[in-house]
């Protein structure tokens, strides 16, 4: 039997299921919620719980503190390495969901200061939306560092160009919200007193849809990131043969309201 989460136990991030949405708050403000080797590891715990409780539909990712999301690793505490250089991995294996191949839907609302390691999770949501005072940028090269992992994950859902700009401007210009969103890296910008609210809305609308119509439309879409577009699309076809029959016996097709929308 899996370990099963105890919320009460992490100390870098707090973990609330409300109904259907786990509400994970990086929870270091004063160290601008930057990732520690705690923190990596507690997101692994976290990952496997998620995949192993029904109940949890979608996961909204927010972060404590007025500052930073998250301003990457911990620099000053770092993270624990193997001394073999070729056993090392990359900390987005543990922060990552879809490498932690979790398929519920990841809705992460960014304020102040996104940056560098930040991109693990902004690079692997479905849902992104940002307050007005939010940032974003990748410090590496003005350290000397190949900005590498990131910009990589970024690739896959911005233009190249704004990716390398990013990438190697490094600490001498910030994106704006405003840019952010007109280049599809979020998909709103609220006032920073109503994010979390918007993003739980936000949260709570997908978490209420036929779980496996949910996970198997976030499966079907990332996995073709990694296929050629004809396997993309046979591989997307038989998830509609498996996934289907189950998530339209979990709805009642006649109740569905058809009139209650919004225009965004």
């Amino acid at each position: 039997m899996v370990a099963r989460l105890d919320p009460d136990a992490l100390t870098t991030v707090t973990y609330e299921l409300t109904g259907h949405v786990a509400v994970v708050t990086l929870d270091r403000p004063e160290a601008m919620n930057s990732f520690n080797q705690t923190m990596c590891d507690e997101f692994a715990a976290i990952w496997a719980e998620v995949k192993a409780d029904d109940a949890v539909h979608v996961v909204l990712l927010r972060a404590a503190g007025e500052r930073a999301f998250c301003t990457g690793v911990d620099v000053k505490e770092g993270l624990a390495h193997v001394e073999n250089v070729w056993g090392r991995v990359d900390p987005g294996e543990k922060l990552s969901p879809k490498l932690n191949h979790v398929w519920k839907p990841l809705v992460v609302a960014v304020h102040g200061m996104a940056a560098g390691g930040a991109f693990y999770w902004l690079n692997e949501a479905d849902i992104v939306l940002c307050s007005d005072d939010a940032t974003f940028f990748d410090p590496h090269v003005t350290y000397g560092m190949t900005a590498a992992l990131e910009p990589i994950g970024l690739a896959r859902r911005i233009p190249l160009g704004e990716v390398m700009r990013i990438a190697l401007m490094g600490l001498d210009e910030r994106m704006s919200p405003e840019r952010a969103l007109q280049i599809g890296l979020v998909s709103e910008v609220v006032r920073p007193s109503a994010l979390w609210k918007r993003a739980a809305e936000i949260a709570e609308t997908v978490a209420a849809k036929p779980p496996a119509a949910v996970q198997g439309t976030v499966r079907a879409v990332w996995e073709s990131l990694d296929s050629a577009r004809t396997q993309a699309l046979r591989t997307g076809l038989s998830y509609t043969q498996i996934g289907n029959p189950i998530g339209m016996a979990q709805v009642d097709r006649a109740s569905v309201r058809r009139s209650d929308w919004h225009l965004r």
